[in-house]
């Protein structure tokens, strides 16, 4: 069943789309440059994977005590964001690789993270991506009951506190991720604007064997070798989740969810009055583009307007395209939304619950 579709429509600026793609197309074709990865993307690759599996490796060769452990636990978690935001996300986009085959087999990382790749190339490559920041449409904004991301949401008295909820309930996205929400959605009839969906048998069976292989790994098999208690493999297992959790969780708040960025709502006709590209610029937002650490380890996040307008092309490459895409925006005047730092964007991210938690009367 295909999506209940939404159409981006506008008559103004309509040259934006046909430059930005020309001159974003011309910077690879003149410097002979490939769209994905390159050495330096290989070896953030298995320097990411080195840190989750080689901890994972220490820990189960029992050569720590419980806190050296719970550490290491700790390392794995920042080892598992890392790989979901580089890795996984660019296998997942097709952008790792020309190959499809290469592409396949790296996406497998997230299902050995304990998530699903098949459900999350449907909610975040299709649905996300096409409609961006709209209500009912965009899965991303349906974090929990309890957290209002969108003023075009229902207003309930818990959001009044969202603000100090949301962070907490950040750290438990893998957790959720894990054990309920791959198989809600796989289960679910309706997904975003998806009706009676359903799902191939292979990809059944894809789901019920990794995460089989994923409980086997992360909790039977440390449970087995070494010698501790069931809950104090619990805890390792939550400090793992959690400190990944919320990593992963704000950080991809910071895209859309900010102070500047739009939250459209569909006319009487079901169309968006923007085109599609001007729409990705409204609703997304970047940040900390001079912190290169950072810009190493969360891959495409903090260039989120660069992904969604160019998803096939590997994130190694936004900090070279972004000055292209920045200077066309500002050539048709479109708002390129930019925080300057990490602690910016959470800070905006913030005042935005805090904004979203209020009435509309308020």
């Amino acid at each position: 069943m295909s999506p209940t579709r939404i159409s981006f429509k506008s008559k103004e600026r309509k040259g934006f789309a046909r430059e930005l793609k020309h001159e974003v197309n011309s910077y690879f074709r003149e410097n002979n440059i490939s769209k994905h990865a390159d050495h330096r993307m290989v070896l953030k690759t298995v320097v990411l994977l080195t840190l989750y599996f080689g901890s994972y490796g220490l820990i189960i060769s029992n050569s720590f005590g419980l806190w050296g452990m719970a550490f290491l636990c700790f390392v794995m978690g920042i080892g598992m964001a890392g790989i979901g935001f580089s890795v996984s996300h660019d296998a997942l986009h097709g952008a790792y690789s020309s190959n499809k085959y290469i592409n396949q087999f790296l996406g497998y990382t997230f299902d050995l993270l304990g998530a699903n790749g098949y459900i999350w190339k449907i909610t975040h490559n299709i649905i996300h991506h096409t409609y961006t920041n709209i209500y009912e449409h965009d899965e991303d904004l349906e974090v929990a009951e309890f957290i209002r991301l969108s003023p075009n949401a229902e207003h309930k008295p818990i959001h009044r506190i969202q603000h100090i909820l949301a962070f907490i309930a950040y750290g438990f996205a893998t957790l959720f991720w894990v054990f309920i929400k791959d198989y809600k959605y796989f289960f679910q009839s309706s997904l975003g604007p998806y009706e009676d969906k359903s799902h191939p048998l292979s990809e059944w069976v894809t789901l019920i064997l990794t995460k089989l292989i994923y409980y086997g790994y992360i909790l039977v098999l440390p449970y087995m070798l070494l010698p501790v208690t069931w809950w104090q493999i619990a805890i390792g297992f939550f400090i793992l989740h959690f400190t990944a959790g919320i990593i992963l969780g704000v950080v991809f708040q910071l895209a859309h969810v900010v102070e500047g960025t739009e939250h459209p709502t569909e006319n009487e006709e079901g169309n968006i009055e923007n085109t599609w590209m001007i729409h990705q610029l409204e609703t997304t937002s970047d940040f900390a583009h001079e912190n290169k650490l950072l810009c190493w380890y969360i891959g495409g996040l903090n260039y989120q307007i660069e992904h969604h307008l160019f998803p096939k092309v590997c994130s190694i490459h936004y900090p070279a395209i972004s000055s292209i895409v920045r200077s066309m925006a500002e050539k048709y005047d479109i708002p390129y939304n930019y925080h300057p730092t990490l602690g910016a964007a959470i800070a905006s991210h913030y005042h935005t619950l805090q904004q979203f938690g209020r009435p509309a009367a308020d």
